[in-house]
């Protein structure tokens, strides 16, 4: 259940006021703290395997690297979430990531030529996102009343991706002047991120079910759940291929050193063009509730105008057009996430959220990790123009299946529903 200050009678009001839920603030905070370390860490790390390497095929293996936790504890994650505080396991989380920040600070320090040690590092850093994610999409809701859900997520994903704008102009920026200050820049910020965490006053209570030890039963919950609800299934299972099939992102390394020749600066700049986007977007959701109505029809729309600019974006071999491309992008793709998290979360029991958001995280946010691989082994083969064209055009092609095979989300008209 919301805090206290989450359930104020004030709150029964259209608008959101935000400042009024502390713990919202705290967990905003963290997120951007925690986004800001991830993204200066991304640039870093994919500048530093590039130029080291020359290597397409060893930008994927960061990607791999960063899939195999979520795969190895995909049911385990969302368990956890649900039967210990969530406060104390995001806290952990970012512990456990700063950790691995520290190790990459000391490999680049000891000039060891080998990548293994990094790989492992990034290992590290996935474990600590695979307990993170289904945590932090889970706590969520017990921090704003239900009708705010939306206005909610939307705020907290421009906050995300304000840090996303931010953070990789920071680390390329960092990594010009050294690449230790970038890896140190991150350590600090997932410190913060693990402090911020801990001041949070809620404490949420672990399910009945789960206060003896798991069961297969209890485990599989989130999946079970999930493929009874065709609406969130295929809200999930839409976004997994679409990201799946992107990857324009995690070539940028590539575009930046060899195609625009812009630098570790420039790298900084085009990967801070998504979160630009997603900032605009973000912000005008949150102060409108334009997703509320024809939800579903939006969100398919959404996909379609974030595969054609993942084209655009290939088929540019400007700068600018490729900064605005990639900004068209994310501004797409973050209409599509609202809708996405807000039927998971509107539609799950609190007692399942952890489970459920553990699912999603799998299907949704680590699916950037396997379209890394995807669009650097094809990039290796093919090169990094036609790895993202076919991406592009993956992804509206996925959109227009889905659209048929998922009727009752292509149709869905309330975001939630006036009843529920």
């Amino acid at each position: 259940m919301p805090d206290e200050g989450a359930m104020d009678a004030t709150d029964s009001a259209s608008e959101f006021r935000w400042r009024e839920h502390k713990d919202f603030v705290l967990n905003a905070t963290s997120r951007f703290s925690v986004t800001l370390a991830t993204q200066i860490q991304t640039v870093a790390i994919g500048w530093f395997v590039y130029d080291f390497t020359g290597s397409a095929v060893a930008l994927g293996v960061v990607g791999l690297a960063a899939f195999l936790p979520a795969i190895a504890l995909m049911l385990v994650t969302g368990y956890v979430s649900d039967r210990y505080d969530r406060r104390t396991v995001l806290a952990g989380c970012c512990t456990l990531m700063a950790f691995a920040a520290l190790g990459q600070v000391a490999h680049v320090a000891s000039g060891i030529a080998s990548m293994l040690p990094l790989y492992l590092t990034v290992v590290l850093q996935g474990a600590g996102r695979a307990f993170y994610l289904p945590a932090n999409s889970a706590i969520l809701p017990n921090l704003v009343p239900r009708e705010h859900f939306p206005q909610a997520i939307a705020l907290s994903t421009a906050v995300s991706q304000a840090a996303n704008i931010s953070g990789p102009a920071v680390g390329g920026l960092l990594y010009a002047v050294s690449p230790n200050l970038a890896f140190a820049a991150a350590l600090a910020f997932y410190a913060l991120g693990a402090f911020t965490n801990y001041m949070i006053r809620y404490r949420s209570t672990p399910a009945r079910e789960t206060s003896q030890a798991p069961t297969l039963e209890h485990l599989f919950a989130g999946f079970r759940f999930m493929w009874g609800k065709p609406v969130i299934l295929g809200a999930l299972t839409l976004d997994l291929f679409v990201v799946v099939l992107g990857g324009a992102v995690s070539l940028l390394p590539i575009f930046a050193k060899d195609i625009l020749q812009v630098g570790p600066v420039g790298l900084g700049i085009l990967r801070s063009a998504p979160a630009a986007g997603a900032l605009l977007m973000g912000f005008v959701l949150s102060r409108n509730n334009f997703m509320e109505r024809q939800a579903g029809p939006r969100m398919f729309k959404a996909v379609l105008i974030f595969g054609l600019a993942s084209l655009g974006f290939g088929l540019s071999g400007s700068f600018f057009m490729s900064f605005l491309y990639l900004a068209i992008l994310g501004a797409a793709d973050t209409a599509s996430v609202v809708v996405r998290m807000t039927l998971v979360q509107a539609e799950t029991p609190d007692d399942l959220r952890g489970r459920v958001a553990a699912v999603s995280s799998l299907f949704t946010q680590f699916s950037n990790e396997i379209g890394q691989f995807r669009a650097g082994t094809m990039a290796g083969f093919f090169g990094a123009i036609p790895a993202v064209v076919f991406g592009g055009i993956g992804a509206i092609g996925i959109a227009l299946i889905w659209q048929r095979w998922f009727p009752a989300l292509g149709t869905r008209d309330h975001l939630v529903p006036p009843n529920a």
